[in-house]
């Protein structure tokens, strides 16, 4: 009896979880402009695929989606570089200050970002950055958060694979390249995905620094969509699209969560 209630309410929450997706999904292949007021109104009764085929045929909608790839992919890049090489000074190396200057880093995490807003615009605005990828790329090069995990994870690797490498006449940046960074592949893929799907999502920001609808990614991009048109399978249609980059990366990326840290070669 225990099973079957466990199993009930697992069904439960995952019905509850899976049931946006489906309405997405199914409301995309409706030829419907505004939603009705019976609860089932998002199941086609003719499916069709004119709603991709209007984004598609829709020169601002793929202008969006290169947006979305320009300031999501370079980030995601230069933040599991950067926070590879961080983390592992963080963790492996000593220099005076150390501590001081990493938890000055995770102070900065408790400030809201949403109080920075005005005064990053002001910044960016002189810099000529607004309506331009830059106010979106360079505050994302590299994560406080990203620099945390991999410090955390690197401080369980031995020293004595580190002092090991020394012996053999290895350099700082051949343990890094060589011994570091494949041992770090998980946590590394984590940054990655995470930075990803950040980056990918966020509305806030565009909405902020951005006014000019070429300029736009795909989440401000559909927003702007549902406040004109107002056309519900067009906008789940988008959605769609949108939310197919985030579902393969993390389906991808998902091996290496749980992978654990081979080394085998350590005596």
């Amino acid at each position: 009896m225990k099973k079957i209630i466990a199993y009930f309410s697992l069904f439960i929450l995952g019905f509850a979880f899976l049931m946006p997706f489906v309405i997405m999904f199914l409301g995309s292949f409706k030829d419907l402009e505004f939603t009705q007021l019976d609860p089932l109104f998002w199941i086609p009764d003719e499916p069709t695929v004119s709603n991709y085929l209007y984004i598609m045929r829709d020169g601002l909608f793929l202008r969006w989606i290169w947006n979305s790839v320009v300031i999501t992919v370079i980030p995601v890049v230069s933040q599991m570089l950067f926070c590879a090489v961080l983390g592992y000074i963080f963790a492996k190396k000593q220099f005076v200050g150390r501590e001081l200057i990493f938890w000055i880093f995770m102070g900065v995490i408790m400030i809201p970002q949403q109080l920075l807003i005005i005064p990053k615009y002001i910044m960016f605005s002189d810099f000529g950055w607004i309506n331009t990828y830059w106010a979106l790329i360079i505050p994302e090069l590299w994560g406080i958060m990203g620099v945390f995990l991999v410090r955390q994870f690197l401080q369980s690797i031995p020293n004595d694979l580190e002092e090991a490498a020394l012996i053999d006449g290895a350099s700082d940046i051949q343990i890094f390249f060589k011994i570091i960074l494949p041992l770090s592949i998980p946590v590394v893929a984590t940054v990655g995905t995470f930075s990803f799907i950040s980056n990918w999502n966020d509305l806030f920001q565009p909405l902020i620094y951005l006014t000019q609808e070429k300029m736009f990614p795909i989440t401000l991009g559909l927003a702007s969509i549902l406040g004109k048109e107002g056309n519900f399978g067009i906008e789940m249609a988008g959605s769609v699209v949108s939310f197919i980059p985030t579902f393969l990366i993390f389906l991808f990326f998902q091996r290496y969560f749980t992978e654990g840290i081979q080394m085998s070669g350590l005596k």
